[in-house]
């Protein structure tokens, strides 16, 4: 073991992803906050979340943010999920069209400890998007 200490080398620039801090990062950012809605690239820590955000897609991630299932390339948090909100898919419905979405699309964190794994939530939220924005 040597006594020196270890240099740090800095990142290459095309290594390095600024987060955005444009108009339709700051507008998806705060509907998904003011609706308590779970995205993957928050969730996730996606760092090309402003890239995909500014091109009209979100992935909105359904269920909650806690899995009960643990990945090792996951940074989705696991434990016990609090208990599922019923009306997540509605608000999710909601936040389409104020965003002018073009592509949605839908993950969610595994919920085993749910009889039917959340499938009357996925079926529900499929609906209401397409009720909202066809």
């Amino acid at each position: 073991m040597s006594d020196t200490p270890e240099k740090h080398i800095s990142k290459p620039g095309w290594l390095t992803i600024k987060l955005p801090k444009d108009d339709n990062y700051l507008k998806m950012k705060g509907i998904s906050e003011e609706k308590r809605l779970h995205t993957i690239y928050s969730s996730g820590k996606c760092p090309n979340m402003g890239e995909i955000w500014n091109a009209g897609t979100a992935t909105f991630m359904i269920l909650g943010d806690v899995c009960t299932l643990s990945g090792k390339f996951c940074t989705t948090q696991t434990g016990k999920p609090q208990p599922v909100d019923t009306n997540e898919p509605k608000k999710i419905a909601q936040s389409v069209k104020p965003l002018n979405l073009k592509h949605v699309v839908i993950t969610s964190v595994n919920q085993n400890n749910l009889p039917d794994g959340g499938a009357a939530i996925w079926a529900a939220a499929v609906r209401k998007i397409k009720n909202f924005k066809p």
